[in-house]
């Protein structure tokens, strides 16, 4: 594969592969599109298909039995979305959403199971994933506990931010109620203090991020430990594209 080709993969996992562990997948992938709000898995489903986001968002979910959800973890352009099979699991434990719609990878399950069981490359950079998902749910459940909205919200903006190609982000309050784990109202106040100052402007379920500095200026700590995490992975694809340009 050229190194143009793997630059166009666009999801990073997938990207930092060594040419002949991604020629074994390569021929098994299929680019599909994620409408918003589209349901990936629920709560308790076998898991057929693995994804690899490529510009779209999936959220990881949990409901109560009262029917209140949060937000657990989210997966972009860093990773992928099932995870739980790769650690010995054949259903998902939470309810995986396109947060945000665009496009992703999509390949049979059992595939990349069998990748991942030969120990090579896949293995170690699905293991960089876990320890970097890991970090994620755990800032999460920090977050949720410890800091304001407003933070909350800085916080989750940006991490979309980082996963999309866009300062566009397609969403309703209602919804990111729900990932955040709040109360409607209380997002409403949020991105309306976001938008007096000038970081965000929010109109008819779009939201448009005009001032990055701004928001990471405001945002609490959890935004940078999960972010450095997430750069680890990023740095392993650049080198290994500078290793397939060297030979």
């Amino acid at each position: 594969m050229s190194v143009y080709a793997r630059v166009a993969i666009q999801n990073h996992l997938l990207a930092a592969l060594p040419d002949r562990d991604f020629a074994r997948l390569r021929g098994s992938l299929k680019q599909v599109s994620l409408g918003l709000g589209e349901v990936i898995y629920e709560s308790g489903e076998q898991i057929e298909h693995i994804y690899f986001p490529i510009d779209s968002v999936i959220s990881l979910l949990y409901t109560t039995e009262e029917g209140a959800t949060a937000e657990m973890g989210l997966a972009g352009n860093d990773g992928f979305v099932g995870l739980a099979l790769l650690l010995g699991g054949n259903t998902t434990p939470n309810r995986a959403v396109a947060q945000i719609a665009g496009e992703c990878w999509r390949i049979r399950a059992g595939i990349v199971r069998d990748e991942f069981t030969r120990g090579g490359a896949l293995q170690a950079l699905v293991m960089h994933y876990i320890h970097a998902f890991i970090t994620q749910v755990s800032q999460t459940a920090v977050c949720n506990r410890l800091h304001s909205v407003e933070k909350r919200l800085c916080r989750w903006l940006l991490l979309c931010h980082d996963r999309t190609f866009s300062n566009d982000l397609w969403m309703t309050q209602e919804f990111i109620a729900n990932m955040l784990g709040g109360r409607r109202e209380s997002v409403t106040v949020a991105a309306g203090r976001l938008q007096d100052l000038g970081w965000i402007r929010y109109a008819r379920g779009r939201i448009t991020i005009l001032d990055r500095n701004g928001l990471e200026g405001a945002v609490c700590e959890c935004y940078r430990t999960v972010k450095n995490e997430a750069d680890r992975l990023v740095s392993l694809r650049e080198r290994s594209i500078k290793a397939a340009l060297k030979n």
